[in-house]
């Protein structure tokens, strides 16, 4: 079964790349130098990060519903 996951990519001005998170898997994070790249290896880093948890024998989680990027001005 296909899972779609929602990723963060975060430009990262001082390496010129891009740092993504997977907020429904806390701890899978990696980079790239393009945005294509990024989100390729943001594939990669999921489906190695689900193996481990099933190894491991946890549960998979679902993606996070509502998740929601906001300004806030201060």
């Amino acid at each position: 079964m296909m899972r779609e996951y929602t990723i963060i990519l975060d430009p990262d001005r001082e390496r010129r790349g891009y740092t993504v998170t997977v907020p429904a898997l806390p701890g899978c994070i990696t980079q790239g130098k393009t945005k294509d790249q990024a989100i390729e290896r943001a594939r990669e880093a999921i489906l190695l990060h689900l193996e481990s948890m099933l190894a491991d024998g946890e549960e998979i989680p679902e993606d996070v519903a509502g998740l929601q990027v906001l300004k806030v001005a201060v």
